[in-house]
C-alpha cells in the first residue's frame, strides 16, 4: 500500500494556476444578433452580445448559443472585429466589400453551420495570414428561400484586388467548396445602390 502511495505522490497534478490559464488571440472579436422585429427600425434590431479575446471564451461563447440552422428566417448573426459594427457606415467597412456564400435551404442543416463555424475560426485564428488586417468581420443571413454568409474586407478598390482575391482562394480552401459552386465579392458601395436583387460583381471565384 505504501507503494501505490508513493506512486501516486510522483504523478503531478494539475495546479489551480495551470486550469485557469487562457489562450488569447491576435484581436478581441464581438458577436452581434439581428432580430426580425418589423415594428423595429434596423439599428433597434441590432443587439451586442457579448466581446471575447481568448479561444476557451470563443468555444464557451459558441456552445451556449443557437446554431446559425436554428434562427429565425430574417436573422443574422455577425462577428466583427471589437470596435467595427456590421453595417456599411462603419469607417472600417465603407471602402469595402464581401465575399458572398450563398446556400440553398436544402444546405442548411449541415452546409450553414460547417460553413459558418469555419469562418470564424478562420477569422479568429488569423488564417488569412498576411491579409488578415483586411478583414473586418463576416455575416451568416438565416432566409426563408436562401441563406447567405458574408466575409467583410477593409479595402474592395483595384490596389487591395491581391489581398481580397487571397481571401476569396482561402475561403474556398477552408470551406472545400466545389469549383463549380461560385462564391462572389461585390462592394458595399455597390450593394447599397443596387436595382432590384441584381448587384455587381467585383471578383468571381
Amino acid at each position: 500500500m505504501a507503494g501505490n502511495k508513493s506512486s501516486e505522490e510522483d504523478v503531478e497534478k494539475p495546479s489551480i494556476t495551470d486550469l485557469q490559464i487562457k489562450h488569447p488571440l491576435q484581436n478581441s472579436w464581438t458577436l452581434w444578433y439581428i432580430e426580425n422585429d418589423r415594428r423595429k427600425d434596423w439599428k433597434q434590431n441590432l443587439k451586442e452580445i457579448i466581446s471575447f479575446e481568448t479561444v476557451e471564451d470563443f468555444w464557451s461563447l459558441y456552445n451556449h448559443i443557437k446554431a446559425a440552422s436554428e434562427l429565425k428566417p430574417g436573422c443574422d448573426y455577425c462577428l466583427f472585429k471589437k470596435g467595427i459594427q456590421p453595417m456599411w457606415e462603419d469607417a472600417a467597412n465603407k471602402e469595402g466589400g464581401r465575399w458572398l456564400i450563398s446556400l440553398e435551404k436544402k444546405q442548411r442543416e449541415v452546409e450553414l453551420d460547417n460553413y459558418w463555424l469555419e469562418i470564424m475560426l478562420c477569422m479568429i485564428g488569423e488564417t488569412f495570414d498576411e491579409y488578415s488586417d483586411e478583414v473586418c468581420g463576416a455575416t451568416v443571413n438565416v432566409r426563408s428561400k436562401m441563406d447567405k454568409i458574408g466575409l467583410w474586407t477593409a479595402n474592395g478598390d483595384k490596389s487591395k484586388s491581391e489581398a481580397v482575391v487571397a481571401i476569396g482562394r482561402k475561403i474556398k480552401e477552408r470551406l472545400r467548396i466545389h469549383s463549380k459552386q461560385s462564391i462572389v465579392y461585390q462592394m458595399h458601395k455597390d450593394t447599397q445602390i443596387k436595382s432590384g436583387s441584381i448587384v455587381k460583381v467585383t471578383h468571381s471565384l
